[in-house]
């Protein structure tokens, strides 16, 4: 499985973006999929994550009520909808998957796939 992130960009406080993870693979609609971002100095940390079922969501405490993940497995797609971005979102977010395992995981080292990452700065 091939994870390409697209989306990133610069945005002022309270401003939207939406990343999307393509992936290849006929597979790819069966594979758990998160979100993770690192900023500068600190470690990757979980943001969320969609098992196949689109219902099978999960969230850090801290995006609840402002991001949603969606899949699209007709087009191999995963998206994180970003709206009311702060300053402390800023990070390179990374799309993440895992084969079917009956768990939705939250720790980096339980994903076999990354993608290469794509840079979302909120300014203030």
């Amino acid at each position: 499985v091939q994870l390409v992130e697209s989306g990133g960009g610069l945005v002022q406080a309270g401003g939207s973006l939406r990343l999307s993870c393509a992936a290849s693979g006929r597979t790819f609609s069966a594979y758990t999929v998160g979100w993770f971002r690192q900023a500068p100095g600190k470690e990757r940390e979980f943001v969320a994550a969609i098992g196949w079922s689109a219902g099978s969501a999960y969230y850090t405490d801290s995006v609840k009520g402002r991001f949603t993940i969606s899949r699209d497995n007709a087009k191999n797609t995963v998206y994180l909808q970003m709206n009311s971005l702060k300053p402390e979102d800023t990070a390179v977010y990374y799309c993440a998957a895992d084969p079917p395992s009956g768990s939705v995981p939250h720790r980096p080292d339980e994903y076999d796939y990354w993608g290469q990452g794509t840079q979302v700065t909120v300014s203030s």
